[in-house]
């Protein structure tokens, strides 16, 4: 099974003489290649509990690198930079700068679940990447993902009215990540829809878009919802030491 191994050897660390001979030995380039020393000033070792603290990371510890997620992973057939194997191996030493030059692939996580479907030790590696993911966006490192802008989109949507409003979480996520509301795509979805659907299911859509029916009776269940939200934040900030702006 392949490791998918890479390096923590810098490639701009590495030097070569294109021109070099000892004791009249022609010793140019591969031959010459030597490793510049650096000081590790990136160690955290909390990061690895702070990781474990959000949700998803619980099992970050029982990890033993076969390397079965990243062998699994949808993405990184794709894209072999990203490699969960490796990141879980960075948290783990407490690599936090190493980690942070891979801070834009990380949240490209699709959770097909193939990575936890292969780990023989029940780590959760797709749970792993989410929470670290939002371990980055906490702690200011990246700005929030699509994926999260959608989520936070679609959980308001469901915790204000009761009902999923799938319109307006898309309008919303295309609002929150700056792209434009008249996608090709969505004209001929919505095309395809209205000569399809019969006339009274569309009006009776339409009628729900304008005027936003709300579960009866939900104010309660409101009022839970965000309470326990609201918990669960403080949570995932006091894990990673963090006050109620953000700041550690």
């Amino acid at each position: 099974m392949p490791i998918h191994e890479k390096s923590l050897i810098r490639p701009e660390n590495l030097v070569e003489h294109e021109h070099l001979v000892i004791d009249g030995v022609d010793v140019s380039g591969h031959w010459s290649t030597f490793i510049e020393g650096r000081s590790i000033t990136d160690y955290n070792e909390a990061m690895q509990d702070e990781i474990a603290a959000l949700p998803g990371g619980e099992n970050i510890h029982r990890c033993w690198q076969c390397g079965s997620c990243t062998n699994a992973c949808t993405v990184n057939a794709v894209n072999p930079e990203f490699n969960p194997r490796y990141w879980i191996y960075l948290i783990r030493l407490g690599m936090e700068q190493e980690l942070l030059r891979d801070k834009d692939i990380i949240w490209q996580c699709v959770s097909c679940n193939k990575c936890t479907y292969a780990c023989p030790r029940d780590v959760v590696p797709e749970g792993v990447m989410k929470a670290t993911a939002h371990w980055l966006e906490l702690k200011g490192h990246t700005p929030k993902s699509p994926s999260t802008h959608f989520d936070e989109g679609f959980a308001g949507s469901v915790i204000k009215t009761g009902k999923i409003e799938e319109t307006r979480v898309l309008l919303g996520f295309f609002r929150r990540t700056g792209q434009p509301a008249n996608q090709p795509w969505l004209a001929r979805l919505v095309t395809g829809l209205v000569r399809r659907m019969p006339l009274g299911y569309l009006t009776r859509l339409g009628w729900g878009v304008v005027f936003r029916p709300r579960t009866r009776n939900w104010g309660a269940a409101r009022r839970a919802l965000n309470e326990y939200v609201h918990e669960v934040e403080a949570q995932n900030r006091a894990a990673l030491g963090l006050d109620g702006q953000g700041r550690q």
